[in-house]
């Protein structure tokens, strides 16, 4: 479809789903189901979003911006969310209040108007990669699951995505019980995504011009590996919230750092591929796996007589588990790989003097 496809049937979701939902709230309504089949229609929109950003900027920038680009387009997502989780409480602070915020939602979202009119690519190539002609679809999907590289990036990749989405969703129920406010609690997700954007604003550019991605893997995950362990202890420390914010805020900063780095050197692995098609894999892991966690984290809840009620500990020991057994794998990048970095980069420029000369 491409990537003005892409956007139009992303936008039509969101702006359909967003006034259905709307229509379900109001006071001659109020039907859960319409709330539900809207909040579907939404989240059917989400795949469009998040298999774009690689393809967008591979289409739209040079070598020098791709990382910087991907990293804006792949966090304006969380950004929505963050902005989401800090608003709502202000705009529906009693039940009545819920239509007015889901419209004020649904008119926000209008402005995603126009992207109906982006173009798929620009008139000229910014770069020799982009005027690629790419493998087909299923040619694509065969030799990359034959590449042992992919996985051992792509696996880790998608369980610490399911890690995070399921301790941004947990983070109040984790922290509540040992006497936490829900204001603070609120904080508390508000700092993982606020220092995630923070580092991937700091380590993108710097990838874009230094180019090295298997030292920052190297270095970004086993912190993030640690972030999860020592959350198992931050909740009950005797020094109150603010271990939990130390520990969040540091957990934000390598786990967004991370994912436009490893989105992009997926593109790089996946070559000549269509960049989209690893993204697509590893976020579609990073979905069904953050699914997987979430209910299987809810159902570790601590019971009433818990010590605290109600507590969370065997859930975040649970994370810090998962976390642990596939740090191994993004470390043996180029160890047990399929080709080094340079040997990938003297086939990229192959394919690139074979179609430039062909042109």
């Amino acid at each position: 479809m491409g990537l003005r496809g892409s956007n139009i049937v992303a936008s039509v979701l969101l702006l359909v789903g967003n006034w259905i939902r709307y229509a379900g709230t109001v006071s001659a309504v109020k039907n859960y189901g319409v709330v539900m089949f809207g909040q579907i229609v939404i989240g059917l929109a989400q795949p469009f979003c998040l298999s774009t950003p690689s393809k967008f900027s591979d289409s739209w920038f040079t070598d020098q911006g791709r990382t910087s680009a991907t990293a804006i387009a792949t966090l304006a997502n969380p950004l929505g969310a963050a902005l989401g989780q800090f608003a709502n409480p202000y705009l529906a602070k009693i039940p009545d209040d819920l239509p007015r915020m889901v419209l004020i939602i649904s008119i926000i979202v209008m402005a995603s108007l126009p992207s109906l009119f982006i173009p798929s690519k620009p008139p000229t190539p910014p770069s020799a990669a982009a005027a690629v002609n790419r493998t087909p679809l299923l040619v694509a999907f065969k030799d990359i699951a034959e590449k042992r590289d992919f996985w051992l990036l792509s696996l880790p990749f998608s369980i610490y995505v399911a890690l995070f989405n399921s301790t941004i969703t947990l983070i109040n129920q984790a922290v509540i019980p040992y006497g936490a406010t829900e204001e603070e609690a609120g904080i508390a997700g508000g700092i993982l995504i606020g220092a995630g954007l923070l580092g991937a604003a700091i380590i993108s550019p710097l990838n874009d011009r230094f180019k090295w991605y298997t030292g920052t893997i190297r270095i970004l995950f086993p912190i993030t590996c640690a972030m999860y362990i020592s959350l198992v202890f931050a909740p009950a420390s005797s020094w109150g919230i603010w271990p939990t914010y130390l520990v969040c805020a540091i957990l934000g900063f390598s786990s967004f750092s991370l994912v436009p780095v490893l989105l992009e050197l997926l593109a790089e692995l996946t070559f000549p591929h269509s960049p989209e098609i690893g993204s697509t894999i590893s976020w579609l892991g990073g979905q069904i796996f953050g699914a997987v966690f979430i209910i299987a984290q809810s159902a570790m809840i601590a019971g009433p007589t818990g010590n605290p009620p109600y507590n969370m500990h065997k859930s975040l020991v649970f994370s810090a588990i998962m976390s642990g057994v596939l740090l191994p794998l993004p470390l043996l990048l180029n160890l047990f790989g399929d080709r080094t970095v340079r040997q990938r980069e003297q086939i990229h420029d192959e394919v690139i003097t074979t179609a430039l000369g062909t042109v």
